[in-house]
């Protein structure tokens, strides 16, 4: 979504970094090209003005601390002006749902992801908090909104309000308050009516049954999408209903991300979560740090973990530390880590999490190089045999063609494969004797333990971890193996022919 703005604005810092002291002027031109950078991600424009001045006057007559270079100073400010633009009072996360039953009222427009955004909050409440939620659909104008919303609570398993036809809005609301306190639910989610554009009949039934329910949070669902236009829809909703967050769909889009940047500014309501496509897990809280972070292409580290934590079974991560203490690593483990990188949302959904790797995501697509070809080396382990995988020093010419031809590549593929294996397996070994005095057991520990992340190992460390090595992660994360660059060996890879 920040695509754009992110690299527009590194270029500009990349100027910046590299010039020993910064006059005044300096700082000036760099700020002109962050607000043209800034109108064309579609930022309003008293907001980029605003943002400009501020950075402006925090940037000259700043005071450089000793170990950064002026042009990270002016990063640094940038950042913090941009997390300050984007950050609501409290924790975007932490829905008001005390005294159940709590009922949670979703407006918009149509077509902005009301109902799918509706049952990605219900199953996250429920799995996230422990919640049990009951979901109901006011949509009495388009046609199967109620049974979509019944479909997807079957998938998610929630509870969802029994239709009855022909109830108007309010008749709904109101079973669906006392369905909710029979029921002894927690969290009751109604989802309104949206219509293509605001008119009087959208506000006044969205009105009534806000009347009726009293509801503890009004999220407003709005499409990234839309730009501009955005922030006049959550506007005018503010002014006559009343609305306690924002939350932004498909922000894995590439429109332009100015929409989340003005919309904090102009509206003064919090943006709780942003929804990352279809799935009904993509949803996820509104960190402004992070998101700050990977517009200046900081990277987001916590993210990356956190994904980690989710996709790796802290058992694996065990007997895999074991086995690099040892510094052993056959093409078990190697299979294990590729098919985790898929699930992490592939090379590139990594990298764009990695600090300063923003740029090498793109170098990686125009290299030709996709997530096909970590399927294709998993094809190519799993046409050796249990031996050969355990051991691959075993594999003769003979061997060695009859597994390409099985997995339909070439020798030479093949061939590139056992190179990244090996120097896969040195780093681990280098890792192993690492972890000697106990360093990397308690990395893996903290990282893959069952109780998620430890106490002491803050988010923020992380980051400033990340930072300091200049966006380079040691060998990756452990349990996914070489370095967070690309893997060696990956790089002579899928070259467009």
């Amino acid at each position: 979504m920040f695509e754009n703005l992110s690299e527009r604005l590194s270029g500009v810092f990349d100027r910046l970094t590299k010039q020993g002291a910064l006059s005044d002027e300096d700082v000036k031109t760099a700020l002109r090209e962050v607000r043209v950078a800034l109108l064309e991600a579609d930022v309003s424009l008293p907001v980029a003005r605003d943002f400009v001045k501020k950075v402006q006057d925090q940037a000259t007559g700043q005071a450089v601390t000793k170990s950064v270079t002026p042009g990270q100073q002016v990063v640094k400010i940038v950042h913090d002006a941009l997390v300050d633009v984007l950050r609501g009072e409290d924790d975007p996360g932490n829905l008001k749902i005390d005294n159940p039953p709590a009922p949670i009222l979703m407006v918009g427009l149509q077509g902005s992801g009301k109902t799918t955004t509706t049952a990605k909050l219900a199953k996250r409440l429920k799995e996230k908090d422990g919640k049990r939620v009951l979901m109901a659909s006011l949509d009495t104008n388009r046609p199967a909104a109620m049974e979509q919303l019944a479909i997807l609570g079957v998938q998610i398993g929630v509870d969802t309000l029994p239709i009855v036809k022909g109830e108007n809005p309010v008749q709904i609301a109101k079973r669906a308050k006392t369905q909710a306190s029979l029921g002894g639910y927690d969290v009751y989610m109604l989802d309104t009516a949206g219509r293509l554009h605001i008119d009087a009949e959208l506000i006044q039934q969205a009105a009534d049954v806000r009347d009726i329910a009293n509801p503890r949070e009004t999220l407003l669902v709005v499409d990234g999408l839309t730009g501009q236009d955005a922030v006049n829809v959550a506007t005018e909703f503010d002014d006559k209903i009343g609305v306690s967050g924002v939350v932004l769909t498909r922000m894995d889009g590439d429109g332009r991300g100015g929409a989340a940047l003005s919309m904090r500014a102009v509206t003064g309501k919090p943006i709780r979560f942003v929804g990352l496509g279809e799935k009904m897990d993509a949803i996820e809280t509104f960190e402004p740090d992070r998101i700050a972070g990977r517009i200046l292409g900081m990277g987001d580290i916590v993210s990356l973990v956190e994904k980690a934590q989710e996709t790796i079974e802290a058992e694996q991560a065990e007997k895999m530390m074991k086995r690099m203490m040892k510094g052993q690593f056959n093409m078990n483990d190697l299979k294990m880590q590729l098919e985790q990188m898929i699930q992490m949302g592939g090379m590139q959904g990594m990298m764009g999490m990695m600090p300063g790797m923003g740029k090498m995501a793109k170098q990686v697509e125009e290299a030709g190089f996709d997530d096909k070809i970590l399927k294709q080396q998993i094809a190519m382990i799993q046409s050796m045999t249990k031996k050969e995988r355990a051991n691959p020093q075993l594999l003769q010419a003979s061997r060695k063609k009859r597994i390409a031809t099985g997995s339909g590549m070439q020798v030479s593929d093949l061939n590139k494969l056992m190179k990244m294996h090996r120097q896969m397996g040195d780093m681990m070994k280098k890792m192993g004797k690492m972890g000697k005095g106990g360093m990397l057991k308690q990395a893996m520990k903290g990282m893959f333990g069952k109780g998620g992340m430890p106490a002491d190992m803050d988010p923020k460390a992380l980051e400033a971890a990340a930072k300091q090595m200049g966006g380079k992660m040691p060998g990756g994360l452990p349990g996914l193996g070489g370095g967070m660059g690309l893997p060696p060996g990956l790089s002579g890879f899928g070259k467009k022919k």
